[in-house]
């Protein structure tokens, strides 16, 4: 058997198919397990074990078609179901395929109306459904990410002051609406008693020198310093996370990580939050105009942005405080 999975983008999401992958694994031992996603997000998939191949494209499908039509798959599994994927299963249309239902119309009546008709279902599961058909079950082991010996952050990379462990604070977010505003994030910071490491791009690294600089000590600003494996790396070795709805924060799930997840313009009944791992939620509930979009824009379109200057920086405290209790009992 030879399969396809597609999923373009982006890590989170991508990270979020991994229990896929696995399963479709144990249920074909023997299958020929084919991955389709953007270049830029090869390094979420480029050590996993259980596939066999990974095709990327860099902007369209047509970069790929003729050398995916000379596979001659027996199954396409389409987990991101946009008309992209519509054309490539067009072009192999000999070939079977399942796709992942996104519920756009229920996510476009929460977004506009505020009308919740989704269902309590995490996105994983939804996944998962999409090859039951195949009697392919999930098996309860939660995401997977896999780093390379290479990708290992050196000890001497970090801070001595750190190597006792640290807090990992994911400052960034693919949207400005999905991020606290920097002052709240030094507040936060400023309030931990406890060594922190910020993560995030190279485009959040001048907000985390500026965080950094209130305690240089305690803070190490690591935004845009590491490839995303060493950050990943990072989290792994982390007490635990902090972490806007990220890929981080996935990733973080997939180390089984405790995660104090802030939410801003999104919300948790889109089925993302931290899988399979001990959590907690932080966010401005029953805000009249939250959720306005299912990913986020730039800056808030009503030009309050409440969903995060109204956030409680002391909420997110205790919880810190609770989890820096809980790890020194383990």
């Amino acid at each position: 058997m030879k399969f396809l999975i597609i999923r373009f983008s982006s890590i989170g999401d991508i990270v979020l198919t991994t229990p896929v992958i696995r399963c479709l694994r144990q249920k074909f031992p023997e299958a020929d397990i084919h991955y389709l996603t953007k270049k830029n997000f090869l390094p979420v998939l480029i050590n996993n074990p259980y596939l066999n191949t990974i095709h990327t494209i860099e902007k369209d499908i047509d970069e790929i078609i003729d050398d995916l039509r000379k596979i001659e798959f027996d199954m396409i599994i389409d987990l991101h179901n946009n008309l992209r994927t519509l054309r490539l299963k067009q072009a192999l249309r000999n070939v079977k395929s399942v796709a992942f239902n996104k519920l756009n119309i229920e996510k476009w009546l929460l977004t506009n109306l505020k009308i919740n008709l989704l269902p309590h279902k995490h996105i994983v599961d939804r996944y998962m459904a999409t090859v039951a058909g195949l009697d392919v079950k999930y098996d309860g082991k939660g995401l997977d990410y896999f780093i390379a010996a290479e990708d290992k952050v050196k000890q001497d990379d970090i801070p001595t002051a750190h190597s006792q462990g640290f807090i990992a604070i994911v400052i960034g977010a693919a949207h400005n609406t999905k991020k606290l505003p920097n002052e709240k994030l030094a507040e936060l910071c400023k309030k931990i008693d406890h060594p922190m490491i910020l993560l995030g791009g190279q485009e959040d690294f001048f907000n985390g020198e500026k965080i950094a600089r209130t305690d240089v000590m305690k803070i190490y600003n690591a935004c845009g310093k590491f490839k995303l494996n060493e950050s990943a790396d990072l989290i792994s070795r982390s007490k635990f996370v902090i972490s806007h709805d990220t890929g981080l924060m996935h990733i973080a799930a997939a180390y089984k990580k405790y995660i104090i997840s802030v939410w801003g313009n999104t919300v948790p009944s889109f089925g993302m939050t931290p899988f399979n791992t001990a959590f907690d939620v932080i966010q401005v509930a029953k805000l009249y105009c939250r959720p306005c979009s299912k990913i986020g824009y730039n800056k808030c379109p009503k030009r309050h942005f409440k969903c995060m200057n109204s956030i409680d920086i002391n909420n997110i405290i205790s919880k810190v405080n609770e989890g820096l209790k809980r790890n020194t009992q383990l």
